[in-house]
């Protein structure tokens, strides 16, 4: 009998030392590259010893499953590809305030009192330098003949940053905006999935450009040994900041906080830029031009605030997606 409840004893102990770091485990939704969010979720994890569990999808299917989940949420943390999802749960009130020690170094423009920006991407051209056609240097050259049908687009349903291009054209550039889409609908730009579907047409060869490229991704490739280029429009990009954030239902808000912290953090962003992404701090070098070496569309415009929805309703209707 003795044996028996120091053999029970003993299990138990064992069970509840096992589930103890469970408890606070932690629950992250990422879009965005896959390498990144698992390098984060590591690093954060040997640093705490607070194991993260980890959700990667595009956008688009983050979001479906965040919002299925509205009557029980697991996630803890959200990063997204769009500063727009961002401002959109904070306005439904689904967001924790929280200011981490480390957003000093975050500008202004890219933090916000229940979310700031893990990283940055620029929108581009991606060219492939082997297709010869002529090198684009401005979103326009993408509706000249030389291009009809050989350029490719992410679809904005699916691509954050992708939407966020749609809607700084919109924004910025009003009805020249709606021109230029309708010229690159006549020249038979096509819009193929996310952000890596769309790149690999032209990585292949079978297409020569792609409209609206996410830098880190290209940059990516161009590394890997791709003949391709990554082009910044003359008239200007879209800046895209990936938000972070914390759930207002987390029941694990103390790791959620630390696990920004980490991300912030030099190391943490030291794991971002590795991916080709701008860091969001200002004070973490890269390799790859950072906002200092681009143009970036002005900020001028069109003075009423352009729906999210309203621009890919309009999108959808022109190219025929979904």
């Amino acid at each position: 009998m003795k044996r028996f409840s120091i053999l029970l004893f003993l299990t138990m102990s064992l069970s509840f030392g096992l589930a103890a770091p469970q408890a606070n485990a932690l629950t992250v939704y990422t879009a965005g590259p896959g390498s990144l969010g698992k390098k984060l979720a590591l690093g954060f994890e040997k640093k705490t010893g607070i194991k993260v569990d980890l959700f990667q999808a595009t956008t688009g299917k983050v979001m479906a499953r965040l919002e299925a989940e509205a009557d029980n949420p697991h996630a803890d943390v959200l990063i997204s590809a769009s500063w727009d999802t961002a401002r959109d749960l904070d306005k439904r009130g689904w967001l924790l305030n929280y200011e981490s020690p480390n957003a000093v170094h975050v500008p202004a423009a890219f933090k916000a009192p229940s979310y700031v920006a893990q990283g940055l991407s620029a929108l581009c051209i991606v060219w492939n330098a082997r297709s010869g056609l002529p090198e684009p240097h401005d979103w326009r050259d993408l509706a000249a003949p030389a291009y009809r049908n050989q350029v490719t687009m992410p679809d904005p349903a699916l691509s954050g940053a992708t939407l966020d291009l749609l809607l700084g054209l919109q924004t910025r550039l009003g009805k020249q905006a709606d021109a230029l889409f309708d010229n690159l609908h006549r020249n038979g730009m096509v819009v193929l999935g996310p952000n890596a579907q769309a790149l690999n047409p032209v990585l292949q060869g079978a297409k020569a450009a792609v409209f609206g490229a996410v830098d880190y991704v290209a940059y990516g490739a161009l590394t890997s040994g791709e003949s391709i280029k990554v082009i910044f429009p003359s008239s200007g990009t879209v800046v895209a900041p990936r938000p972070m954030m914390i759930l207002k239902t987390s029941h694990v808000q103390n790791e959620a906080r630390a696990f920004i912290d980490y991300v912030l953090s030099p190391q943490g962003q030291k794991i971002v830029a590795d991916a080709w992404l701008m860091p969001a701090r200002d004070d973490i070098a890269s390799d790859r031009p950072l906002l200092k070496d681009m143009k970036l569309l002005p900020q001028e415009g069109t003075t009423a605030t352009v729906m999210h929805a309203d621009v890919l309703k309009r999108f959808s209707a022109l190219f025929g997606q979904h």
